[in-house]
Order: C-alpha cells, then sequence, then structure tokens
C-alpha cells in the first residue's frame, strides 16, 4: 500500500466490509441503493446493523470502483463476492471498470495486480493514471457518439 492510503474495517460480527478510501470514485451506488447502512454524512459512515450481511454484501458487489469489498469472518481468506472471470463494462461519461483479476505493466514498468474491481480512466483527467479517480465528473466528460 501506497503511505497515504487510508483502509477502514467494519464488521457486524459475520461480515466485514473493507473502504479503501483511495479508490473510491464517488459513484454514490452505497448509499442510495443502502441508505441504511452506507451514509457520508455520518461518522462512522458505514452501519453495520442496519441492514442483514445478505443485503450488504449484495450493495458492496455494485461498488464500481473497488473501493468496498467484503469477507465472511472466520473465513481463512477474504470471500470475493463476484463473479470469477473478467469483465469489462463501459460506464456512460465515467471510466472503464474491469472486474475480475488484472495483471497491470506501468509506463515505468513497475508491476501491480489488482483483485475484484479496478476502475481505469477514460477520460484522460486523472491524477491516478492509469486509474480513475473521479475526475470525469469534474470536467463533465461526456463519451462520443460512436462509443457506449
Amino acid at each position: 500500500m501506497v503511505m497515504g492510503e487510508d483502509v477502514k474495517k467494519y464488521t457486524n460480527g459475520e461480515v466485514t466490509v473493507v473502504w479503501k478510501s483511495h479508490l473510491c470514485i464517488h459513484s454514490r451506488k452505497c448509499f442510495t441503493g443502502l441508505p441504511e447502512v452506507f451514509d457520508p454524512r455520518k461518522r462512522p459512515w458505514i452501519e453495520m446493523m442496519g441492514a442483514d450481511s445478505a443485503r450488504i454484501v449484495e450493495q458492496v458487489k455494485r461498488c464500481p470502483s473497488g473501493a468496498l469489498s467484503c469477507y465472511y469472518n472466520g473465513a481463512n481468506e477474504p470471500e470475493k463476492v463476484i463473479e470469477d472471470g473478467v469483465k469489462v463494462e463501459v460506464i456512460a461519461g465515467g471510466p472503464l471498470l474491469v472486474t475480475g483479476d488484472v495483471y497491470i505493466v506501468h509506463k515505468s514498468g513497475l508491476k501491480e495486480s489488482r483483485a475484484d474491481i479496478t476502475a481505469f480512466c477514460r477520460c484522460g483527467a486523472s491524477s491516478n493514471k492509469p486509474f480513475c479517480d473521479g475526475s470525469h465528473e469534474r470536467i463533465g466528460f461526456e463519451k462520443p457518439d460512436n462509443i457506449e
């Protein structure tokens, strides 16, 4: 992990949600989908007693950046809560979302593995290239007419 990256864990005893703030693109899917658990106006902003574990896991699966992940407590390895395989999704006015395990070779030669969901910049304005940092919203990025 890079210095300054913030990772927080929240648990209800059965499942633990991991939030990596440096990956968050503020899509709002978490709190619009399950506001009784995710509320960015409160501290802590994740209230694990707000819903049952199954609903929390299903909502975490919808995180487009991979900033949210979760695992069942007591498991030897954190359980992946997404389907196997790699999927690339073009988000209108936003990033390319790659779901699955990917291996990235940076221009500098640095090699990096990413698991679960990775958001790649499509607008060119990210200060964290090749990853999305939400700059598409700031610059009003619109998709070209010939690309979904």
